[in-house]
């Protein structure tokens, strides 16, 4: 074969068996689309020697106790969980690379030797129905590597902000048993002065009775929240990575609210584009559109081999006869259209499920920022109005008290209710951090999943 007709081939072959990898295996895609959200970066440790960095990270975090961009942090670098969805990257960009690469060329040979004569006969072929069919298929891997790589930025976020939510819920657990215990306390202590002025005559056996199971459901009252603050702590602990809940320290309350709530804008068409699972929905979609027209091109034949092959029949000192070896799947049995069928189905699949995505979009953010709203105005008002009354209210008792105008039992339950009343703000402040922390992630985007539905590419 000439040098001229060599040339075309060579360049073929070039072209497509040299895909390789990316240094870092996608993962610079994730890292820099997630400071895009937050202030916090994902580690991924593959080598012992990362890993031991990102332990001595972990340490000097903890030495401290816990802001929540701390926790965040340390769950990015952490959590075990999060290091095995960053090897989807790897499994997905060796996907691309393998889709990328030519299928290795086939050696046949058949030996047959009967008295001295021989059948000798051998071939070197290649599927040549590859090189057309190649370009779709690396198309195809390479929309489903962006795929993978959108949906772990999408679960970084998404550990992100479970892990704000555990460490608000852990707070605010740890101020609950707080103020509980005081509310035991002061019942425990009421329930005492009633048994001794029952004992005194000065007490009816009702109201006795009835201290005495107010004390006992707020003994039960404090013994639910230190179990909810266990639950708590521990979720938090799952979400870091770390081995017992006593590994970290946290502060003692909850964020203050903030001076005003954000105001969001009017959400456009194109900011609902932006979102990330609307990205990789449509990212699924165009592979599958790609995988259609790839199954109607090869519904027939699949497979065409092609190479050079030569025959010797007779002695061995016979000359081999030089020829060409051809063969191809013949469509007796399967025409290929189950598989057009599924790639029709799994197409259409993807653009229902990119439509009820983009409405499911829309209500959510609405649907969560409604609630950051409520959630803000419910917690100012337990701060602005009704913990201030419930304190002014005590206050008054006090000094009525110590005019002997009123009973130690009307002293201690208004502050059994003041107690309360911070309790509530507490439960209002959590709902409203929560609410913050949910309504961040409306705007990106939730996990949809597209490692695994992307199975059937």
């Amino acid at each position: 074969m000439s040098s001229g007709k060599r040339l075309p081939i060579l360049l073929v072959l070039h072209l497509y068996g040299c895909a390789t990898f990316t240094p870092d295996g996608g993962f610079d895609h994730v890292e820099k689309a997630t400071q895009r959200y937050i202030k916090q970066q994902p580690v991924w440790a593959k080598t012992a020697a990362e890993k031991q960095a990102s332990l001595e990270k972990v340490s000097v975090l903890l030495e401290k106790p816990l802001a929540v961009g701390d926790a965040v942090q340390i769950a990015l670098i952490n959590n075990a969980q999060l290091q095995a969805t960053f090897y989807h990257l790897q499994i997905a960009e060796a996907n691309a690379v393998q889709a990328g690469r030519l299928p290795n060329p086939v050696f046949d040979m058949l030996y047959v030797k009967n008295k001295g004569n021989f059948n000798i006969e051998q071939a070197l072929t290649f599927n040549i129905l590859a090189l057309f069919t190649l370009p779709k298929a690396s198309a195809i891997e390479k929309k489903r590597f962006i795929a993978t790589q959108n949906e772990v930025v999408l679960q970084v976020l998404n550990t992100a902000r479970n892990t704000r939510n555990a460490y608000y819920e852990a707070l605010a657990a740890r101020e609950s048993v707080h103020y509980l215990t005081q509310v035991s306390e002061s019942a425990e202590a009421t329930a005492e002065l009633a048994k001794r002025m029952r004992k005194a005559g000065n007490w009816s056996e009702l109201a006795k009775a009835r201290e005495q199971v107010f004390y006992a459901e707020a003994a039960l009252d404090l013994t639910r929240a230190k179990r909810k603050l266990v639950l708590k702590e521990e979720s938090l602990t799952r979400l870091l990575g770390l081995n017992n809940r006593t590994a970290f320290a946290l502060p003692k309350r909850l964020p203050d609210l903030p001076k005003s709530y954000a105001l969001l804008k009017e959400v456009r068409a194109e900011d609902f584009a932006k979102r990330l699972d609307i990205m990789q929905m449509r990212t699924m979609t165009e592979a599958l559109s790609k995988k259609l027209g790839l199954s109607k091109a090869t519904r027939l034949v699949n497979v065409l081999a092609l190479g050079p092959a030569r025959v010797l029949e007779g002695s061995r000192n016979e000359p081999y006869k030089k020829g060409i070896s051809l063969s191809f799947e013949l469509p007796l049995f399967d025409w290929g259209s189950p598989q057009v069928k599924r790639a029709e189905a799994e197409y259409m699949q993807a653009l229902h499920h990119s439509a009820s995505l983009a409405v499911h979009a829309a209500s959510q953010v609405r649907s969560q920022y409604s609630q950051y709203q409520a959630n803000y105005a419910i917690a100012q008002y337990y701060r602005d109005d009704v913990v201030p009354l419930r304190r002014r209210m005590l206050r008054e008792s006090q000094l009525r008290y110590n005019g002997m105008l009123i009973s130690p039992f009307a002293l201690l339950a208004d502050a059994r209710e003041q107690v309360l009343s911070v309790n509530s703000y507490i439960e209002a402040l959590l709902d409203f951090w929560i609410a913050d922390s949910n309504l961040e992630m409306s705007l990106v985007g939730e996990p949809v999943g597209v490692m695994i539905m992307n199975e059937g590419l």
